[in-house]
């Protein structure tokens, strides 16, 4: 398919309206000389959707929306004239520097792109090799923290999945934590604190991190440091080991966590389930039963770009349902102001937009069939469902646990609220009733929509 298409031009926010109504003026006379009906039918289609956007308040932040699905949906039908009509218009009117609609467009409009060429697996790959160049630690750290610090979007994972472990290793001597998040540690403080409170010993903690072959041998390294120094300062003997040596996580066994007799196992999943290839994400579950960890926490974003990945506009409408959520939370979370924070958390989202919508396989990688981000999320109940088929039993997060969720929002701006399931509670636990969907856990729910799933499991 022939599309071509000029490099995105950010124009001032002050100028989209009138950019948009002089393209619309444009396109109405380029159209009367126009013969085609088809493509007569789709000017004045276009022309109904942007008009509207400028008719109203309300209207007007809807129309990045509009033009992605009406792009969206010519992709699907293989409209060459709609394809190039509507990526012209979106690159015309996006900016990443924008406002939340300009900057929608602005990523959507790349993974298109991609889409309609048949370039995304190269341009993905060109994106991860660019991050990769630019990577700093003390950055992403700084990243990490700010988020943390104007959103719970993360922190919501870290306190449940923290007071699950604490709770079922609560009088064990020494633990194992088997660690396959991607998160820089940075919920393991908290941690070793209440550890180091406890009313008995102090137990001695290995901390055992999952690192892929691709992620940085000098980053994880500063992370044990300084994981080993706080440590020390808390008072809890402490190990840090490094699990690595594969590409994906699909290809551990339960040889490489060296594992010891005296110690009692938590596997802590945050974000990590999803960048499991989908035809291997039952056996990377049957090997975590084969670890025998007293329990798993699993904490995973609210989205279904699994199910839905053969059919291009369904997969497309729940991906736009998914970011158009996140970059409104962002907007609100950081303020009107952009920061360097919010400008690279957007961009990692709009590597994973381009790797859902426009890469082969399980999304996003080269035809080596090395995956470096796998992005095809599940929701809980999918979630639930796997779980359980592998032989695990949901274990309910206590009340007091429930309890530190709902204090950690309150640090927050309004917004946020915890969901809890119906079956997370002890009369209903392991029961097989349809409430939920066979859903077990909590929700983080940003204005009442769902957002982000926490839940803890152990082999029955």
């Amino acid at each position: 398919m022939d599309i071509s298409l000029p490099s995105p031009k950010p124009p001032p926010h002050s100028i989209l309206i009138h950019s948009h109504k002089h393209l619309l003026h444009h396109h109405h006379h380029h159209q009367a000389s126009m013969q085609n009906s088809s493509y007569h039918h789709h000017a004045t289609t276009t022309m109904s959707i942007t008009t509207s956007t400028s008719s109203s308040t309300n209207d007007e932040k809807k129309w990045a929306e509009k033009l992605l699905r009406e792009c969206a949906k010519a992709i699907s039908d293989k409209d060459s004239t709609k394809i190039h009509h509507f990526l012209w218009m979106l690159n015309e009117l996006s900016s990443p520097y924008g406002d939340t609609d300009q900057k929608l467009a602005s990523y959507f409009l790349q993974a298109l792109f991609c889409k309609a060429t048949d370039s995304g697996d190269r341009s993905f790959n060109t994106l991860i090799s660019i991050a990769e160049k630019n990577h700093c630690f003390e950055t992403a750290r700084k990243v990490i923290l700010k988020f943390q610090e104007v959103s719970p979007w993360t922190t919501f994972g870290h306190v449940a999945s923290n007071c699950a472990i604490l709770e079922a290793l609560e009088g064990e001597a020494k633990l194992h934590i088997i660690d396959m998040s991607n998160t820089y540690c940075t919920q393991w403080p908290t941690l070793l604190e209440a550890l180091a409170t406890r009313n008995d010993d102090t137990p001695h903690l290995r901390l055992s991190v999952v690192v892929s072959a691709r992620a940085g041998g000098t980053v994880i390294k500063e992370i044990g440091q300084r994981m080993e120094k706080f440590a020390r300062l808390m008072g809890v003997p402490f190990e840090f080991q490094v699990v690595s040596g594969f590409t994906r996580l699909g290809e551990l066994k339960k040889e490489d966590f060296s594992l010891r007799e005296d110690e009692v196992v938590a596997i802590n999943l945050i974000g990590a389930l999803r960048r499991v290839n989908i035809d291997e994400r039952s056996d990377f579950l049957r090997m975590i039963h084969q670890l025998k960890p007293k329990v798993v926490t699993v904490v995973e974003e609210e989205a279904d770009f699994t199910s839905n990945k053969d059919v291009f506009v369904m997969c497309f409408e729940e991906c736009l349902r998914f970011y158009g959520v996140f970059f409104q939370m962002l907007q609100e979370s950081f303020g009107v102001s952009t920061s360097n924070e919010r400008l690279m958390l957007e961009r990692e989202c709009s590597r994973s937009i381009l790797s859902v919508l426009a890469c082969e396989g399980d999304g996003g990688g080269g035809g080596n069939g090395e995956y470096y981000y796998c992005e095809r999320r599940e929701k809980g109940r999918q979630w639930s469902e796997r779980l359980r088929g592998v032989e695990f039993m949901p274990v309910n997060l206590s009340d007091d646990a429930l309890d530190d969720v709902k204090a950690l929002l309150k640090r927050y701006q309004g917004g946020w609220s915890l969901v809890t399931s119906t079956k997370n509670s002890t009369s209903s636990q392991g029961e097989d009733d349809d409430d939920d969907h066979g859903c077990f856990g909590v929700y983080l729910a940003w204005k009442d929509e769902a957002v982000v799933w926490a839940s803890a499991w152990k082999p029955s």
